[in-house]
């Protein structure tokens, strides 16, 4: 088939994005991880059969292509939703229309929900139940962890797909094939397309949003040459600064986080300008940043935990630019904070333990006794109050559910107040060792 004739234009006055949104997933440029032969993606349209999945991945990097592509290989209606202007009542309509697809043409429903992520936790559960009842396959899109962001009943229910930002190769296949249909007459020079390439930083709908602004001045200026004067003329201040080929959204949370991590504060501080120069949005990166606080600082330094949730609010308040102070000032104070993963390490052993051990009963001594009948059966019997034993310490006691070995799961660092923490803990645990000595006499 003429490459004119798949992109055929909805209409003269769509947006350029959506005149060239591929019509079969062998015309999607990127995403070869999924979509290429014997790949998840590709096996699921191949397979017949339609599931629910999660589309995760930065912007413009054809998520809801990708969603309208499975609505038609499958003869599907789709229905969108925006979680951004969406509430329960919309979601109450789509479900409605869903429902009289079925009954009155016998066709299965793909209810889309882009940014599902904004949806709070009853949004998201008013899904389930036409999930489970197979009425809807949903597909959700996020540019959000949605380990974190998405309900757990929702995620299982869900297969996860990661989407990645195009890589500069993949952005200059589609500005090829954006000059072939649509710009012919236009030519760009050798550094006006690495730079707009650039300035697209793997999100393929702004390369075309800044194609389409750049074909429509050159038509008004008259010209057909387009070169880097050109650009930074009519782009102006939208033209970021992007290395070539630069890493993907997710990449540049890692090395933020990796260079608090170890310590490094110009390289803390160049990532957040970085993301912040990108786009991203700052009360995101606010909410990594507590994050990184209680991951890799914890209990070594507890003022990087309120200095990390004050500067969050700070940004709350003022917002950009004046706010953005406040989060790169948090960021070179972790970067130059005493570092514990302890707590974090210990929260993971314990969910381990939790997960995999049965579910044991709390010692009688340890059960609250508000009433008679509680008493009579020794609820809280024996139980030693603490501020009542020498130093506010009751060596000795017992806390763990009867028969349960005891365990380690917090091991305090030798750095920062952790190293004083360590020291209490070691002398209380040679406290217990002395009572138990005595006890066995």
């Amino acid at each position: 088939m003429p490459i004119d004739s798949l992109f055929d234009a909805p209409s003269p006055a769509a947006p350029l994005a959506e005149r060239l949104r591929p019509r079969h997933i062998d015309e999607v440029i990127g995403q070869s991880h999924l979509l290429g032969e014997g790949r998840p993606l590709r096996l699921a349209f191949q397979s017949g059969k339609l599931h629910s999945m999660i589309l995760w991945g930065p912007p413009g990097v054809g998520k809801t292509t990708l969603a309208r592509l499975m609505a038609q290989a499958f003869d599907a209606e789709f229905v969108p939703l925006s979680a951004v202007l969406s509430g329960v009542k919309d979601i109450r309509e789509a479900i409605a229309q869903a429902q009289q697809a079925l009954q009155q043409r016998g066709r299965h429903t793909i209810l889309f929900v882009d940014e599902v992520h904004r949806f709070n936790k009853s949004q998201q559960d008013a899904f389930l139940p036409f999930v489970e009842q197979g009425l809807v396959t949903f597909i959700g899109a996020t540019t959000e962890n949605p380990s974190f962001e998405v309900n757990n009943a929702l995620l299982s229910r869900a297969q996860v797909y990661v989407l990645h930002a195009l890589s500069a190769e993949e952005l200059a296949q589609l500005f090829g094939r954006v000059q072939q249909v649509a710009l012919q007459g236009l030519q760009f020079d050798d550094d006006a397309r690495e730079r707009i390439i650039g300035y697209a930083d793997g999100d393929a709908r702004r390369l075309l949003n800044a194609l389409e602004q750049l074909q429509t001045a050159a038509q008004t200026a008259g010209v057909s040459n387009i070169d880097a004067r050109f650009l930074d003329n009519t782009l102006a201040q939208n033209l970021r600064r992007f290395d070539k080929g630069g890493e993907a959204f997710y990449d540049q949370i890692s090395a933020l986080h990796k260079s608090v991590r170890g310590s490094s504060p110009d390289a803390a501080l160049y990532w957040l300008v970085r993301m912040l120069d990108g786009g991203a949005d700052p009360r995101y990166l606010a909410r990594r940043i507590v994050r990184m606080a209680w991951e890799d600082i914890g209990l070594a330094d507890p003022r990087a935990i309120q200095l990390t949730q004050d500067a969050a609010q700070t940004y709350e308040r003022l917002g950009s630019p004046e706010g953005e102070l406040a989060l790169a000032q948090a960021v070179l104070y972790m970067a130059c904070a005493p570092k514990s993963n302890a707590g974090y390490v210990a929260y993971n052993a314990a969910r381990a333990w939790v997960a995999k051990d049965g579910s044991r009963e709390v010692p009688l001594h340890l059960r609250n006794a508000p009433t008679r009948l509680m008493k009579q059966l020794d609820y809280g019997k024996d139980y030693r109050y603490a501020h009542d034993e020498a130093g506010g310490y009751a060596a000795g006691e017992k806390y763990f559910p009867d028969g349960m070995p005891e365990v380690s799961f917090y091991q305090p660092t030798e750095r920062g107040l952790e190293a004083k923490i360590a020291e209490k803990l070691s002398h209380l645990r040679e406290l217990d060792a002395a009572k138990k000595k005595d006890n066995s006499r």
